[in-house]
């Protein structure tokens, strides 16, 4: 029943890692933009998430109503200010600003709010738990964040491939010339992608705070946790996405299961091995 209890845990943490991921893997579908700031993005909502809620005496959950859109203002205007002039033929500028893009944040961060971790608290829900089997017990915060990550991904899905704005997006993504052509402003479509990414990513931020610590210095590995959760379940997919971060969980989950140590190594190991043997990832998009 530990074995069990481990992979049921890690499944449930996939979630989180898919929340990490699903904004990459649009943005990339999207415009082909390989956002090197995504982790430390994760982290500054975080602690937008925290500075709401101390001021306004909000629940984390509640200070979501603000976060989000907050977040999505500000990826609409890195992307139309900033990132836009870098888009081209050549991957390495978008590559180099976004890395500056998170030595500042990060160095914003620990002047505002110092290397001391903190944490969001959500009340009774971080220590509420269900018990489906005698030896089997399961938090509802896990439970609760792998619910909206499903929910998360399958509503990019309908946005991507159901709505006028998807249409718009898949058609700059394939040939932003003839788009523009037709009437699309290339540089607003990119525009509304990076807020939609980055309204993930202040979904993703409050449910780490409320999960676990954090300081300034922690993107990096979400970042990491990201970009192998999107490679894993293939570029592009955003099903697969979902499927990469419930393989990468799982992998860290039996990891820590034989030996603490070995969590974060394991995940590393299935990485990997899923690079080395599927390079474009276990469910790559087909492209039409």
């Amino acid at each position: 029943m530990e074995w069990v209890n481990a992979v049921i845990q890690g499944i449930l943490l996939g979630g989180l890692y898919a929340l990490f991921a699903a904004g990459l893997s649009l943005i990339f579908g999207v415009m082909r933009l390989v956002n090197i700031a995504h982790g430390d993005l994760i982290v500054l909502a975080a602690y937008i998430a925290l500075t709401i809620a101390t001021t306004l005496g909000l629940n984390p959950f509640l200070a979501l109503l603000i976060v989000i859109p907050v977040m999505a203002g500000l990826g609409y205007g890195l992307q139309r200010m900033v990132l836009n002039q870098t888009l081209g033929d050549d991957i390495l500028p978008p590559l180099l600003v976004t890395f500056g893009l998170s030595i500042i944040i990060q160095n914003g961060l620990l002047v505002l709010y110092t290397a001391d971790p903190q944490k969001l608290s959500a009340g009774p829900i971080e220590v509420a738990s269900l018990t489906i089997a005698p030896n089997l017990t399961l938090g509802v915060l896990p439970i609760l964040m792998f619910a909206v990550a499903v929910a998360v991904i399958a509503g990019l899905q309908w946005v991507f491939y159901r709505s006028a704005l998807g249409r718009a997006f898949r058609a700059v993504s394939d040939n932003q010339d003839v788009a523009q052509l037709m009437g699309l402003n290339k540089a607003h479509i990119f525009g509304l992608a990076m807020a939609l990414s980055l309204a993930v990513v202040g979904i993703a931020g409050v449910f780490l705070g409320i999960r676990t610590s954090f300081d300034p210095t922690i993107g990096s590995g979400r970042l990491i946790f990201g970009f192998e959760a999107v490679i894993i379940g293939g570029l592009g997919n955003l099903w697969g996405t979902l499927a990469g971060g419930v393989i990468l969980g799982v992998a860290q989950a039996i990891g820590a299961q034989i030996n603490p140590g070995w969590q974060v190594l394991a995940g590393h190991i299935v990485f990997l091995v899923v690079l080395a043997i599927r390079p474009r990832g276990l469910f790559p998009r087909i492209e039409q």
